[in-house]
């Protein structure tokens, strides 16, 4: 982990801030000002450096996830995760070195990583064996030097070396090879790596990357015979996230789902942060989404005061958000209640930052059902909807990059609120004195009004489905297929997790749970990878599609 940045503050900005909140309060309402200080104690507790930006998984989410369920219990909520407030669930990080992995070439033991180390896509696997440097015998290991691929292709700006030496090691194995040992005699550096992230499939023999240093030290006697023994154990690579989950039990037929993120970046070592080079900076996350965070525990707090029984309510701090809506997207899989019964979803994602001049929020999900058109048409109607000054600016897609896109995926109606990006970002200067206490509560008041306007409707919300928000990649591309991948997908390929009407996947029968594995001659190993292939093809391209469902290989032909 790396080394924690201590930031000093100035001693007068603590200050200046409660003189401030102070200020502000003067001019609310005397029943706000509990409600304005509560929002302040939350966000600057879960956005303290103390936390290390709450990466999933980390010390610091689970001082996080210790916060809210402390705040449920105090509030009265019943847990309702799947141990307690708690609901843990595992992130796939890739693969690893296990450390059984080991090498002995004459009885001399060399070191893992610094001496050598296993592809990533080679097999398990024990072997034993004399072989020769100099003779390429069937059923022994071979020795490869890279300077026959580097120099073959120094000219060639596209020439990929991870991928030729994969191929040369499949070509070799036909030839007999058991196992394959690959160095480099030539002063070009290679780049290859234990690639943790890589997803391509598996091959027959290991490979076996042996540093210059070591090869010079080992393998200097191409005419002698090596005592080898080799063992590669290469697993997978997770750690455990928790959503945290508490309940509101009224008895009533239909429950109303609250939910917000509280994960962050942490120090960036997901590779999401917006700065380059970040070691070392913590990523505090205040507005993304410790605001959001807030605003859950202090609507359960007033919720739990309420008269407002016509609902259950159910309260979910979401983790690996971030990393591909991994929390949310595991409790609909695995959900602690009947999910038929959830009448509606609302989803509060980086709600810190309300301009003053323009009170602009953006309502995303406008679209999911009909009745959110009639709730908020009636605003300037003097309907119950709280606005005080609020402007809001409407999505109607039910998806998009936040947790109610999991819900939305389950046919249940949702609404985003988000009060818009910012240069902080992403960036190690999210931080609690930039987030705008009073506008936060603004938002707060006027989703409890919109919960207290839906009680007043004596039927189920109806369902509408919405477009479809294109995923965001490092590539750039024109051409769509229409679907939306699992980031959660763990496999090799990427799985569909919905599917566009009226787009190229949907006329030619791809649905939801289908893994595409190829895009024509392109293949696709994880999500970047399908963005990347997708690059390739303009507007009117016709490829083919291969893709797995079930136990079947598929393919088809679309046109972009």
């Amino acid at each position: 982990m790396p080394q924690k940045l201590i930031v000093v503050k100035p001693v007068f900005l603590s200050f200046l801030l409660s003189a401030t909140s102070f200020a502000q309060a003067q001019k609310i309402k005397k029943e706000d000002k509990q409600l304005l200080a509560n929002l302040q104690q939350h966000v600057q507790y879960l956005a303290d450096d103390k936390l290390e930006g709450r990466r999933t998984g980390t010390a610091g989410e689970k001082l996080a996830a210790e916060y809210i369920s402390n705040e449920f219990k105090k509030i009265g909520l019943v847990p309702k995760g799947t141990s307690g407030f708690y609901q843990s669930f595992d992130v796939n990080e890739g693969k690893q070195i296990n450390p059984s992995t080991h090498l002995i070439i004459s009885d001399n033991q060399l070191k893992l990583n610094k001496d050598f180390f296993p592809l990533v896509y080679s097999p398990n696997i024990s072997i034993e064996a004399l072989p020769s440097m100099a003779l390429q015998e069937p059923d022994m290991p071979w020795f490869y030097d890279l300077k026959e691929l580097i120099e073959a292709n120094a000219s060639n700006p596209h020439f990929d070396l991870s991928s030729a030496l994969k191929n040369k090691a499949q070509e070799l194995k036909k030839k007999g090879a058991t196992a394959l040992f690959v160095y480099n005699s030539t002063n070009t550096e290679d780049g290859l790596q234990f690639n943790a992230k890589e997803k391509s499939e598996l091959i027959n023999i290991p490979v076996v990357y042996i540093t210059k240093e070591a090869a010079k030290k080992y393998l200097s006697d191409e005419s002698a015979t090596l005592d080898l023994k080799l063992k590669v154990d290469i697993g997978d690579k997770k750690r455990t996230g928790n959503n945290v989950v508490g309940y509101i039990d009224n008895g009533a037929q239909t429950t109303v789902v609250l939910g917000a993120h509280f994960d962050h970046l942490g120090y960036g070592e997901d590779g999401n942060s917006m700065i380059r080079n970040v070691a070392n900076q913590i990523h505090n996350g205040a507005d993304d989404n410790a605001s959001g965070t807030a605003a859950l525990i202090e609507l359960a707090r007033m919720l739990k005061a309420s008269k407002l029984t016509n609902s259950n309510y159910l309260f979910i701090a979401f983790s690996g958000e971030e990393l591909g809506l991994y929390g949310s997207k595991f409790f609909v899989e695995n959900p602690t209640i009947d999910l038929r019964q959830v009448n509606f979803m609302i989803n509060m994602d980086m709600v810190g930052r309300l301009n003053d001049s323009s009170k602009t929020i953006t309502v995303g999900g406008y679209g999911t059902s009909p009745v959110w058109g009639v709730l908020y048409h009636t605003i300037s109607k003097k309907s119950r909807l709280y606005s005080e000054g609020l402007a809001f600016r409407f999505d109607s897609s039910g998806t998009g990059p936040s947790d109610h896109t999991s819900f939305y995926r389950k046919d249940i109606p949702v609404l985003f609120y988000f009060t818009g990006l910012h240069t902080d970002y992403h960036k190690p200067s999210d931080d609690f004195d930039k987030v705008n206490y009073t506008g936060q509560m603004q938002i707060v008041k006027h989703i409890y009004s919109l919960i207290e306007a839906t009680g007043k409707v004596k039927t189920k919300l109806v369902f509408t489905k919405t477009r479809e928000q294109q995923t965001t990649t490092t590539a750039r591309f024109s051409v769509s297929l229409g679907i939306m991948p699992d980031y959660t997908f763990s496999g090799n390929g990427v799985r569909v997790d919905g599917v566009t009407e009226n787009r190229p996947a949907q006329r030619v029968g791809i649905k939801a749970g289908d893994i595409i594995t190829s895009l024509g001659e392109h293949k696709v190993s994880s999500v970047e990878g399908y963005m990347q292939a997708l690059s390739k093809f303009k507007k009117g391209d016709k490829t083919t599609v291969s893709y797995q469902r079930g136990s079947e290989t598929l393919s088809t032909t679309v046109e972009f």
